[in-house]
């Protein structure tokens, strides 16, 4: 089964799953993880007919206990103050800084098909929806402080009570501290050195800590809601996990005031790009906002979704990686809608999906990637020259999505020796390739104007004279990509040269003087070498022929094989000193 299933098999009755945010920032990219964990185990639910509710909470009762990133002139005067009563940065329409931030991760929500019940702390409060548990937990509190000090080691005076209040002067509610509850009100002081990141105002008071008046610290808001709403299902983060961490904690003090079990959690491991936090050469890339203009929504979906959540998921946002991750999908996708997708991966698929759409060609994400960083192309007109027909709207659908993250990745993440630039002149370091690498592109040129100009007929064009001239596969793909694009690798080579010009890959594969000789030295294989070969090869042979050529005193003498499957490799040997005539027969008596 895959991991949604197993989770569901835990589960009958109706279910209620629950995730909340607090919206401080602009949120991280990590925090999908969770979204999507949940948002997965709702569907699956659904799709096994069980009754399933998925809430999704705004936290925006928490302080303001860090400042966004360059916004320190704005929102330092309001550190301690509940988010949703301080004011937006500056030119945002929303109501409040809260407001402001979660509406940028609601909207990723839209787009990645994510449907939930939108709570907002702030309403919890003021509506009096936690006025019964804020009494039970208050009245509690020496069992609070003992579940802290047997299940974390924390230790809290007997004066410490779990509440803080919203300070009647300041507004601050970071910097609160309740002392004492006489089942009516709360007595607290707002202390300057209760943090490190707000400073209180000194003041002390008595208030109802009911009616939004206040809030319970977040490992007993959790208790609130899962007894409140009531939650049966909610994951937590890998911090949140471990053995005696803030998910053991609220567990043991719901068990201890309410009697009741905890939620199924379903742990889940960090979101990282390379091993590390998400980042980018020009600052971009952190937020979920950025990965969702980087990923199509089902692509980020099977990203998120198809590990386990006890594994991290680590994306790599260099080329190698992304081109991965768009090839398993389209994998995935053409096996699933193929009918050869084995359970788990149908499964996968489906979830990733934002709705069922049928069988759809994609168009490669290496491809588009080249494609859009030449401008004298027509991206869609160059990928329905290649399907052979026009593009269903379907198709055209996932393709604007891909050409719009291939925009985003060139622009943002892809480094200058993955970017695909056309070379307009033959770059200098062209010099360095060798006289064999010369000659293959010469012999190349040859061969172009006889061939069909489609991407396969071109790749199997550079494989048969790489063989026939003859030089490894992979030198030969690094003078094509070198003379081209100043690179050493880049997109599917038959692909690149179908995008341009005859007449110019003629010029520019011309372009290098080629000594022959020395590419004749560079290229032949001593008979002992040729002997191996030809004993490697087997059955494989299917016949030779053979041709002996000089230039001045050196002659060479050229063997070409045809394999039984149609493929013909080039053999080249020296014959130096000697009667020419003669010493090719002696050879082809000796390698018989």
């Amino acid at each position: 089964m895959f991991w949604t299933e197993d989770v569901a098999a835990k589960c009958s009755g109706p279910q209620i799953i629950n995730d909340s945010k607090t919206p401080s920032g602009r949120v991280h990219v990590g925090a999908m993880r969770g979204v999507l964990i949940h948002d997965a185990i709702f569907r699956t639910l659904r799709e096994k007919g069980i009754e399933a509710r998925y809430l999704f909470g705004v936290d925006d009762y928490d302080p303001l206990d860090e400042i966004p990133a360059g916004k320190g002139a704005h929102f330092e005067q309001y550190l301690g103050q509940p988010l949703c009563n301080v004011p937006p940065p500056d030119n945002s329409s929303a109501s409040d800084m809260a407001e402001h931030y979660i509406q940028e991760f609601f909207d990723v929500f839209e787009e990645l098909g994510v449907k939930v019940e939108k709570y907002r702390m702030r309403d919890v409060y003021r509506s009096g929806q936690f006025n019964a548990a804020i009494d039970t937990i208050l009245r509690a509190a020496p069992t609070v402080r003992r579940v802290y000090k047997e299940v974390s080691n924390s230790d809290r005076p007997e004066t410490w009570f779990p509440f803080q209040t919203i300070c009647e002067k300041c507004g601050r509610i970071g910097t609160t501290e309740v002392f004492a509850y006489d089942g009516k009100e709360v007595s607290y002081r707002c202390r300057p050195d209760l943090v490190k990141w707000a400073r209180g105002c000194g003041h002390e008071g008595k208030v109802s800590p009911f009616d939004g008046r206040g809030k319970l610290p977040w490992k007993l808001e959790w208790v609130a809601k899962w007894v409140s709403f009531p939650v049966t299902i909610e994951g937590a983060g890998k911090d949140h996990s471990t053995k005696g961490g803030s998910r053991d904690v609220s567990a043991a003090c719901l068990r201890a005031i309410f009697g009741k079990e905890p939620p199924l959690n379903v742990p889940y491991e960090f979101f990282l790009v390379g091993g590390a936090k998400m980042s980018s050469s020009r600052g971009v890339g952190a937020s979920a906002r950025d990965m969702a203009n980087l990923l199509p929504p089902e692509v980020l979906r099977f990203l998120m979704i198809r590990t386990k959540p006890n594994s991290p998921v680590n994306f790599d946002v260099h080329e190698e990686g992304i081109v991965k991750l768009f090839n398993e999908f389209d994998r995935y996708q053409l096996r699933a809608t193929t009918g050869q997708a084995t359970p788990d991966e149908a499964f996968v698929y489906r979830l990733a999906e934002l709705e069922e759409e049928g069988t759809y060609q994609t168009a490669n994400f290496q491809l588009v990637s080249a494609l859009v960083q030449m401008p004298h192309l027509d991206v869609v007109e160059q990928i329905e020259k290649r399907k052979g027909a026009p593009l269903t709207a379907t198709e055209r659908r996932h393709l604007d999505q891909r050409i719009a993250s291939a925009r985003v990745w060139v622009e943002n993440y892809a480094s200058d020796s993955e970017k695909t630039r056309l070379q307009e002149t033959l770059p200098a370091r062209a010099e360095e390739l060798s006289q064999a690498q010369r000659a293959f592109l010469r012999q190349l040129a040859d061969a172009l104007p006889q061939t069909p100009w489609e991407d396969e007929a071109l790749q199997s064009k550079i494989f048969e004279v790489a063989r026939m001239t003859p030089l490894d596969q992979p030198l030969a793909f690094k003078a094509l990509y070198r003379v081209l694009l100043d690179k050493d690798a880049g997109p599917k080579a038959g692909n690149l040269l179908a995008f341009l010009e005859l007449p110019f890959l003629l010029r520019r594969f011309q372009e290098l003087p080629l000594d022959e000789v020395a590419f004749w030295r560079e290229s032949a294989v001593s008979e002992e070498v040729l002997a191996q070969w030809i004993a490697k090869q087997g059955d494989k042979l299917e016949s030779k022929t053979w041709e002996t050529r000089m230039s001045g005193a050196l002659a060479i003498f050229e063997i070409t094989y045809l394999f039984k499957d149609g493929k013909r490799q080039l053999k080249r040997l020296l014959l130096e000193g000697g009667n020419p005539d003669v010493d090719s027969q002696n050879l082809l008596a000796r390698l018989a």
